[in-house]
C-alpha cells in the first residue's frame, strides 16, 4: 500500500509557497498540504516570544490532524526563533529555513551582500553566526521590510503594485554605506522570490538574488529517500487558521493546491 503521508509546509501566509514549488518540482508524487497562519500573520513584526509559543503549538494540532511524514518550516522569522521548540515538541522531522549567505558569498564578486528580510530575521544573531562561518570576508549589509510581505500577498491575490513600492524597499540596502557595490541580494524571507521580478526590475543595478528553496528541496528528497509515494500525486491542501481570501484560490491552484481548509 502506498504511503499517503504528506509533507507539510508551514507559514504566516503565502511565502512558503516558494518553498513548496521546488519541492514539488522534485518531488511530483508527494503529497502536499500547505498550512498559513493568517490568523497571526504577519510574524516579521511579532515578539520573539510570541512566535516561539505559538508555532510549536499551531504545528502540533496540523501534526495531529494531517499526520505528515516530514514538516517544513517555509518562514525565515519562525525557524530562526521557533525551530528548536518545535523539534523539541514534536517527533516528527523538521526542516527549517535559513538565509542563503553561503551560497550568496560564493557567488558574490564584490564582495558586498545584501540581506532582505523581516525585521525579525534580519536583527537575529543566527544571521551573525550564518556571516561569520561562511561571509567573513563580505560586507553583509541587512534591511527588514514587513512591506515586501504585504507585496508578495497582494500579488499572489491578482493585484498590481506601484514599482516605486519595491525600489523603496530596495533603497533600504542600496543607500547604506557601500550599497552602491552590493551585486547579491539573499531573499531572507520566503516571500520576497515571489516577487523576485518585481524586486529585479527595481534595483539600481543589475544583481542576482539568491534563496534557500531550491536547497530545502533537496534537503526533503535526502531526508525521504527510498520511501514510498502514492502512484499519482493527490489534491494538494492549503489550510488556513482565518478565513482565507478567495482571491488566493487561482494562485494556490497553480501550485497544486486545489482544496483550502481552515484549522
Amino acid at each position: 500500500m502506498a504511503d499517503t503521508r504528506p509533507l507539510l509546509f508551514f507559514d504566516s501566509g503565502v511565502g512558503g509557497l516558494s518553498v513548496l514549488a521546488p519541492a514539488r518540482a522534485l518531488l511530483p508524487g508527494a503529497p502536499l498540504v500547505y498550512a498559513a497562519d493568517s490568523a497571526g500573520f504577519p510574524y516579521g513584526t511579532r515578539s520573539e516570544s510570541e512566535i516561539a509559543a505559538r508555532v510549536p503549538a499551531l504545528l502540533g494540532r496540523l501534526a495531529e490532524r494531517y499526520k505528515p511524514r516530514l514538516i517544513v518550516i517555509a518562514c525565515n522569522t519562525a525557524s530562526t526563533i521557533a525551530l528548536p521548540h518545535v523539534r523539541a515538541a514534536l517527533d516528527v522531522p523538521i526542516v527549517g529555513t535559513v538565509p542563503a549567505i553561503k551560497p550568496a558569498a560564493e557567488a558574490s564578486r564584490t564582495r558586498v551582500i545584501g540581506v532582505l528580510g523581516t525585521q525579525a530575521t534580519v536583527r537575529q544573531p543566527y544571521v551573525d553566526d550564518l556571516t561569520a562561518r561562511f561571509a567573513a570576508d563580505c560586507t553583509v549589509l541587512r534591511h527588514g521590510s514587513a512591506e515586501l510581505v504585504e507585496l508578495a500577498e497582494t500579488k499572489l491575490r491578482g493585484e498590481e503594485a506601484d514599482p516605486a513600492r519595491y525600489r523603496a524597499v530596495l533603497d533600504g540596502l542600496f543607500e547604506q554605506a557601500a550599497g552602491d557595490r552590493i551585486d547579491v541580494i539573499v531573499n531572507a524571507c520566503t516571500h520576497f522570490p515571489l516577487v523576485e521580478a518585481e524586486l529585479a526590475a527595481a534595483a539600481p543595478h543589475p544583481v542576482c538574488f539568491v534563496d534557500g528553496g531550491p536547497g530545502i528541496a533537496r534537503r526533503i528528497a535526502h531526508l525521504t529517500q527510498g520511501q514510498d509515494w502514492p502512484d499519482s500525486p493527490s489534491p494538494g491542501i492549503a489550510v488556513f487558521t482565518a478565513q482565507p481570501d478567495p482571491a488566493l484560490a487561482p494562485a494556490l491552484a497553480g501550485y497544486g493546491l486545489d482544496r483550502i481548509e481552515t484549522l
